[in-house]
């Protein structure tokens, strides 16, 4: 190369756009990211995580996919996500199964606690307790008196032994000083379909999947789980105004890698908490009485570290096994 060339090489050096490290950091990412939920596909996760990942897709320039994890009660889907590289192409939405996971899955090689960072809460999804229209219990106070007149003799299903739903029937049972036995099924809609034959009495489900149930009037919600009553049904009363004490919140989170690089956590959190006011998330969640929160990570830590001791004492008293 002679002198000229070099110097011309030099001066278009000197003249170019200089690339800003932290403006790099706003093109992140740039190649697919999966969002994993640890439950078979057509779950009650699926919605909202679908409604995230498009939105996601649209504002961050990448394609964001769901990718249906089941196994262990959510913990191979989480403890996959945990696993993996903190490199922003793997993020976990799960419900809150994730406070009970600790206890129930020793087997499990991870600590949601120590090995993911939590992004925010997506939304609270009440749970309730339901009956076929036609049964016998026309309120909570005559189911109660009925489980209290005979001990162990009253059923109940859930979406499986440990799952949320499960571990809300434990509490309510303990809080009410009543015995009764649960039936754990494939998924709530199995439950939900046991009522109607008969083979149970109640279920407990989320408001994702039993609510439409009680508004086609083929079947009654009794109570709800959360500790005050739901502003969407403000007509089904709170199970703790029957039952002092009892709460079982449910609620639907995303997580990603511990270790993610501080611009990546940032953005994310930034486009997740935006999405506070969707009109298509509030249209799709709304009236399954889900209440979106997106208030970002320190409301996620504060709640898993208060539940995973609280769930431990509900599984360890009710003696639960994973099964």
């Amino acid at each position: 190369m002679n002198r000229r060339n070099a110097l011309l090489l030099a001066g278009a050096a000197l003249t170019a756009p200089q690339i800003n490290p932290a403006r790099a950091q706003e093109a992140w990412p740039v190649r697919q990211v999966r969002i994993v939920i640890p439950f078979a596909a057509g779950g009650p996760q699926d919605i909202p995580a679908r409604i995230i990942a498009e939105r996601l897709s649209r504002r961050m320039g990448a394609t964001f996919i769901i990718e249906n994890r089941p196994g262990v009660g959510g913990g191979l889907g989480a403890q996959m996500v945990a696993q993996s590289p903190a490199d922003g192409a793997t993020l976990l939405f799960i419900s809150s199964s994730i406070s009970i996971l600790p206890t129930l899955q020793k087997q499990l090689n991870f600590d949601p606690l120590r090995d993911l960072a939590p992004l925010t809460v997506v939304c609270d999804v009440p749970a309730g307790m339901m009956v076929r229209a036609d049964s016998r219990f026309a309120d909570l106070p005559s189911l109660l008196a009925e489980a209290k007149a005979n001990p162990g003799r009253l059923t109940y299903g859930s979406g499986g032994v440990g799952s949320a739903n499960h571990l809300a029937g434990a509490q309510f049972a303990a809080l009410a000083g009543i015995e009764t036995v649960h039936v754990p099924y494939r998924g709530v809609s199995q439950a939900v379909n046991a009522i109607y034959t008969g083979d149970i009495d109640f279920v407990f489900g989320s408001s994702v999947e039993v609510l439409s149930h009680h508004r086609q009037g083929r079947a009654r919600l009794l109570g709800m789980t959360m500790p005050e009553r739901v502003p969407a049904v403000p007509d089904i009363p709170a199970i703790a105004e029957y039952v002092p004490g009892y709460a079982a919140p449910n609620w639907f989170a995303m997580f990603a890698p511990k270790g993610m690089a501080p611009p990546m956590m940032a953005r994310l959190v930034e486009e997740l908490m935006a999405m506070k006011d969707d009109e298509t998330l509030i249209a799709r969640l709304g009236p399954a009485a889900a209440i979106i929160r997106m208030d970002g990570p320190g409301p996620l830590t504060a709640q898993l570290t208060a539940e995973i001791p609280r769930w431990r004492a509900v599984i360890e008293r009710a003696g639960i096994g994973a099964g």
